[in-house]
């Protein structure tokens, strides 16, 4: 057996964006997933997209965007591991990094999904569909507005 690694994460480069729709493609099997992140970029509505590369082809992505509410708010819009390269424990890796960085930046991140994947990268359990990085006030009421492009989804 062979061992791959992929190389550091960076900021996504706009010469990236056709290797990132063929990923989501990939990971996702949702032709409307490629579509939904280019209106996000569009709007403007993207806080920013990281990728994971290899050997010059992108094996991992994922894409901040900001939420209409609470007020500073981002949210997971996308995330995407390969198929050939889920389950060695990318995808949390990078999500660990995020919540690093949402706690040491005092940036809210609210990701929707199974929530005990992102438990698992450092993220706070809300419900069985949402985690929150960074600061979270438990006791005040939450309502999550997202993005319109992410709208439809939800």
């Amino acid at each position: 057996m062979i061992l791959r690694f992929p190389e550091f994460s960076r900021d996504m480069r706009r010469s990236d964006e056709a290797a990132v729709d063929a990923l989501l493609l990939r990971a996702t099997g949702r032709a409307e997933a490629p579509a939904t992140l280019a209106a996000l970029r569009r709007a403007g509505d993207i806080a920013g997209e990281v990728v994971l590369p290899f050997q010059g082809g992108i094996v991992g992505h994922y894409a901040l965007a900001r939420m209409r509410a609470p007020a500073d708010w981002l949210c997971v819009a996308s995330l995407a591991i390969d198929p050939e390269w889920q389950g060695a424990g990318h995808g949390r890796r990078l999500m660990g990094v995020l919540s690093e960085w949402a706690r040491l930046s005092g940036h809210s991140v609210s990701a929707e999904g199974p929530a005990v994947f992102f438990e698992r990268a450092g993220f706070l359990r809300i419900s069985d569909g949402l985690a929150v990085a960074g600061p979270f006030d438990a006791s005040a009421p939450l309502e999550l507005i997202y993005p319109p492009a992410m709208t439809p989804q939800r």
